[in-house]
């Protein structure tokens, strides 16, 4: 019978499986008695810097502008030809949205891919975005190996 189990991934193997960008889930920390806030985002990643970029819809007033202070957790998980494979990173967002030109920040957006994906009831020249990274203060990663117990 085949049998499961699970290793840590090295910090090469964790930059090779987030490649410059996908798609995974950002959880907002909304306070002790509250269950997190956990939204599927788009994601940018400089492997050189170890950083993580999004694209966030933010609207005034909305959830979202009250938990972006907070801290965060961000998966990354999904079946590969070796098996599934996660990467669960945390800490701070960083607003970059009005960084100057000459910033460290914009300069790392500059080697990721922020996939656009089309979620919202209007058009995406519609709708307003703001620009964030999270360098992250934890980071593991984990793959799926396979026994043949």
């Amino acid at each position: 019978m085949q049998g499961l189990r699970w290793l840590q991934m090295s910090a090469d193997e964790m930059s090779e499986f987030l490649g410059r960008g996908g798609i995974g889930v950002i959880s907002f920390a909304a306070g002790t008695d509250d269950a997190p806030v956990s939204i599927p985002v788009s994601y940018g990643y400089n492997a050189d810097e170890g950083t993580f970029y999004y694209r966030l819809s933010v609207p005034e007033g909305g959830r979202k502008e009250a938990l972006v202070d907070q801290a965060v957790s961000f998966v990354v998980h999904r079946e590969t030809d070796d098996g599934w494979q996660s990467v669960v990173a945390g800490g701070d967002l960083e607003e970059i949205t009005d960084a100057p030109f000459e910033s460290d920040a914009l300069h790392g957006m500059w080697a990721i891919e922020i996939p656009i994906v089309d979620i919202f009831e209007r058009p995406p020249k519609e709708v307003q975005f703001r620009f964030f990274r999270l360098e992250p203060e934890t980071m593991t990663g984990r793959k799926e190996v396979r026994t043949d117990d």
